[in-house]
């Protein structure tokens, strides 16, 4: 029996990865083309950050815990998996942030911590009378353009001034990006703000001026996950696959490039000849199997960082919080360890069991993350002395149980001139490797739906290379399955 000409091998199966095998597979079936693919996963499970803890009662996500969703493509992966039903949006409420042992909320009318609406912003008591003066200058200081990239902290700086900065908006970005704001590139990660500037002339009045409407009080939250978790996604996207096509517990070994294709030497013994090769692992290893053929440049300048989640689960009577909200964030310059807290019973109310009281901490921080390699007691008691010096919780007793869950150097750091380097990458491998393909969190955006965009680029890349004549009976190559 003939073969499929063309076998994809994909590497990696966080997101990226789970992604590109399930809409390859999809358009495998549904245009009969030569293709077959083999989904390769070091560790003994799939979905990379994504992982659910299930118990008692409880829904718990030890890596992110929703999507926006106005990025339409985690929502799309949803209903294509038929999901749809499964789809909830959290509760709205108040955030805040930490500033000297109390909770202040985040200003009404703010967009990245940016005002609209200039009332609330001067009765916070976030900044001081000269802090908030220096911050209103955004609407007198004419706009500068901007030659390259520059840092996400020196934009932001030059319109608002530090102590805006790194009371307000800090805070509001450092969860997501693993670099300290003043070395994160603007360009890789918020660009649609330089434009707006040049456009309005103001930061302040373009935050006004292009925020829509409301006409009446948002019923619910901007961002959604499943009601059974999002290990959820990852276990359906499992389920479609073909089984023979997944290979777990599977380390590469060796990569080759041939005449025509690659050889993958595997960890079991085993070896996979491919036509096409795509990457969706962090960029360190990809770079480390490259090697033989291209010295790819690292990963921009910094070390990608450490964080850990802790999840704390009380009797609801044990967790009494003055102000009403949804949780807080903590700025680089505090005096706590924890960087956010999620009052997931408030925020989430379908993954805490009713007269339950759930907390979901975060530690470790860009360039000071040496607290996630302590040991998970020495972790657990850091959190909860954070939480007792904030004079809106009184946190009484020890909780029900807890648990901790580290990402060691897993989140990129985005450095100024990332999207240069990331053209350069991508450059050198297509001139030395032809169809071998690079996507994930490491390159062009770090949240889920930035992934799942990046997966079914790659899929609509590997089709397009498909002639209309090379389409074949299907059974031919599902046989091969």
């Amino acid at each position: 029996m003939s073969r499929p000409k063309h076998h994809v091998a994909i590497v990696g199966g966080g997101i990226t990865g789970l992604t590109v095998a399930y809409y390859l597979h999809r358009e495998i079936e549904a245009k009969r083309l030569p293709m077959k693919f083999t989904l390769i996963e070091s560790s003994s499970r799939l979905g990379g950050k994504i992982d659910t803890l299930r118990r008692d009662g409880y829904v718990i996500e030890k890596g992110p815990d929703s999507f926006l969703e106005r990025k339409r493509h985690a929502t799309q992966l949803v209903m294509d998996l038929g999901l749809e039903d499964e789809l909830v949006n959290n509760e709205t409420g108040q955030a805040f942030i930490y500033h000297e042992r109390d909770l202040h909320p985040i200003p009404e009318g703010s967009v990245m911590g940016m005002p609209t609406k200039i009332e609330p912003f001067l009765q916070s008591g976030l900044l001081s009378v000269s802090g908030k003066a220096r911050a209103l200058e955004d609407l007198l200081l004419p706009p500068e353009e901007m030659a390259g990239d520059l840092s996400v902290g020196d934009f932001f700086r030059r319109r608002f001034g530090d102590e805006m900065v790194d009371r307000v908006i800090e805070p509001l970005i450092s969860g997501v990006y693993g670099n300290p704001i003043d070395h994160l590139s603007l360009l890789a990660t918020f660009p649609q703000y330089h434009r707006l500037l040049m456009e309005h002339g103001s930061l302040i009045k373009a935050m006004r001026n292009t925020r829509p409407p409301r006409t009446s009080k948002r019923k619910k939250g901007m961002f959604q996950t499943l009601r059974s978790g999002l290990g959820t996604l990852v276990e359906r996207i499992e389920a479609s696959l073909p089984a023979a096509c997944v290979r777990k517990n599977t380390e590469i070994i060796h990569f080759t490039k041939l005449d025509e294709g690659y050889r993958l030497a595997l960890s079991d013994g085993g070896t996979i000849e491919a036509s096409h090769v795509v990457f969706t692992t962090p960029h360190p290893v990809t770079r480390r199997l490259l090697r033989p053929y291209l010295d790819l440049p690292p990963i921009d300048m910094s070390e990608p960082t450490s964080v850990a989640t802790v999840a704390l689960a009380f009797p609801k009577e044990q967790v009494r919080v003055s102000v009403q909200g949804t949780g807080f964030i903590v700025p680089r310059q505090a005096d706590l360890s924890i960087t956010a807290c999620t009052w997931l019973h408030q925020k989430w109310p379908h993954t805490t069991p009713e007269g339950k009281a759930l907390l979901r901490c975060f530690v470790g921080r860009p360039q000071t993350d040496e607290i996630v390699q302590r040991s998970d007691e020495e972790i657990i008691q850091t959190v909860l002395a954070d939480l007792r010096r904030i004079r809106a919780m009184d946190i009484s007793g020890e909780p029900e149980f807890t648990f901790v869950h580290r990402f060691t150097a897993s989140r990129p750091p985005y450095e100024v001139g990332h999207p240069y380097w990331v053209e350069r990458t991508m450059g050198q491998v297509r001139g030395v490797l032809p169809n071998v393909l690079l996507s994930g969190s490491f390159y062009r955006g770090v949240g889920l739906p930035d992934c799942i965009q990046q997966g079914k680029e790659v899929v609509a890349e590997l089709v397009d290379g498909i002639v209309p004549s090379e389409a074949t009976d299907c059974q031919t190559f599902i046989s091969l399955y």
